[in-house]
């Protein structure tokens, strides 16, 4: 398996040195307390990033003031008592984008993170508390028992939410597959484990947050 540098070697080449590497990556990475965050803003994430999978993100950016003020600034505890009233409002909402199953996610990880809420006293602290060293067990627990929160939606949220976390984009699988991590794919759980493994390992060889070496492995390959 590559070392963590060989990575960093090949997007300071790709960026055209090491100044421009390190102005394409912003502040990505910097330390961000999530635990302070409420359950709304968090519901929030969670609906957008929904809305937009699978469609033009920028549609549901200039809408989402429309989505705000339909689902109540996404208070959990209303959209979690969703009336089938409130769900055909929704449908007739030209305000948001009207996707049936996507408004009844609202609801469902409203439900979710109210559950989460009572369990661990609120929401931001269970995802601020969960290690980034297992970020693939954090999928799992998103996908089994929020909605639509599987494969790369949960992970943006995440990642917008502010938790430090790789994301498993077309370019990092890729880099992930030439670095023998996975064979060109990563959809098993074995296969999630393997990268959260490498991702370990790069961690403890490099000392770099989990959030920045998921952004140099993306430009170390090809756009």
């Amino acid at each position: 398996m590559k070392v963590f540098e060989d990575f960093r070697d090949a997007a300071i080449e790709r960026k055209g040195g090491e100044a421009a590497l390190v102005e394409a990556l912003g502040g990505a990475g910097r330390a961000r307390d999530i635990s302070a965050l409420s359950d709304d803003r968090i519901l929030a994430e969670f609906s957008k990033r929904v809305f937009q999978a699978g469609f033009n993100w920028s549609v549901i950016e200039k809408k989402w003031d429309g989505f705000e003020a339909g689902f109540h600034g996404f208070d959990i505890g209303r959209n979690a008592f969703m009336s089938d009233e409130d769900f055909d409002a929704h449908l007739k909402d030209t305000g948001i984008v009207r996707h049936a199953t996507k408004i009844l996610s609202v609801r469902d990880n409203a439900i979710f993170l109210g559950d989460l809420r009572q369990e661990h006293g609120s929401a931001a602290k269970f995802f601020h508390d969960w290690p980034s060293s297992d970020l693939v067990g954090l999928w799992d627990v998103m996908k089994k028992r929020g909605a639509r929160l599987g494969g790369n939606t949960g992970q943006y949220a995440l990642r917008f939410l502010g938790k430090d976390c790789f994301i498993l984009s077309r370019a990092v699988v890729t880099a992930l597959t030439q670095a023998g991590v996975i064979d060109g794919k990563a959809s098993s759980k074995g296969d999630r484990r393997k990268v959260q493994d490498a991702f370990n390992a790069w961690h403890a060889e490099s000392g770099e947050s989990y959030t920045r070496m998921s952004r140099i492995l993306a430009m170390s390959v090809p756009d």
